[in-house]
């Protein structure tokens, strides 16, 4: 199992536990979703994961070692995190910005090598970003800008990649574009993906694995999207009302408005 997470507890500085008792496991290769309403700890935990947030209890293992033996640097090449909010206030080029995903492999004094080079290079092919290169970061759309960071995060030659709301204030087209690219990663080369989303049918549509957490940081259902995305699951969790098809084989679902279920106005009938 490339990643292991038992009974993790955690939370912030003077707080109460933001995750309670979770348990996760993702095997090399595997495309987990993590879903669940705003407070349930999905970012919580995904900071835990990238070893940025030390849990009060429990253990993360990569490859059966706990990380918290692992050095920055051995975790910089194992794993890569795009976050929710990239800010980047200087006008580095895209080129600049995948080559700083070579950190984790630079000496001290040395510039980028032959072999950092191609790494970039290959970064930036893969996601489409290559023509890119030497534009300003500032002058990209937000689609580019994402995928430019995920090139960076591919720069560092990961084995799991973990991703914070990848298509947060993207619009329809850029999400499937990142989304695609997320799946292809994944299928073609074989990259280990954690996806923080709040689409579920995002998470139904391309991950292998659900994992839906509960308001107290609770894991509420684990499993493939169409055990856990189910009308029991979601409605209990959300506290909405939906209604789930599966004609293409994976579930879909869509929320039922509260106008919905209110009886039609009765429009009398006009005097004659």
């Amino acid at each position: 199992m490339l990643l292991d997470v038992t009974g993790i507890r955690a939370g912030y500085y003077h707080g109460s536990a933001v995750l309670d008792d979770v348990d996760l496991a993702l095997p090399a290769g595997g495309f987990l979703g993590l879903i669940g309403p705003n407070g349930s700890g999905k970012s919580t935990l995904l900071r835990v994961l990238a070893g940025v947030l030390l849990p009060w209890a429990g253990v993360v293992r990569l490859d059966g070692v706990d990380m918290t033996s692992l050095s920055r640097r051995q975790l910089a090449r194992t794993l890569a995190v795009v976050p929710q909010d990239t800010v980047t206030p200087f006008a580095f080029t895209a080129g600049e910005i995948v080559a700083m995903g070579r950190h984790p492999y630079l000496r001290r004094f040395g510039g980028l090598s032959p072999e950092d080079q191609h790494a970039v290079a290959d970064a930036m092919e893969r996601t489409g970003t290559a023509h890119l290169t030497s534009r300003s970061i500032l002058e990209l759309s937000g689609g580019e800008r994402q995928r430019v960071v995920i090139a960076r995060a591919l720069a560092q030659q990961p084995r799991l990649l973990l991703l914070d709301e990848p298509t947060n204030h993207l619009d329809i087209n850029h999400q499937v574009e990142v989304l695609d690219l997320l799946y292809d990663l994944n299928r073609t080369d074989g990259l280990a993906i954690i996806c923080v989303t709040h689409d579920l049918n995002a998470a139904a549509e391309y991950t292998d694995h659900v994992v839906l957490m509960a308001p107290g940081g609770r894991v509420h259902a684990a499993g493939v999207p169409g055990d856990v995305l189910t009308t029991e699951h979601v409605e209990a969790v959300y506290g909405v009302r939906v209604h789930i098809t599966h004609g293409s084989g994976r579930p879909r679902i869509t929320p039922i408005s509260r106008r919905n279920l209110l009886p039609k106005p009765v429009i009398p009938e006009a005097s004659p």
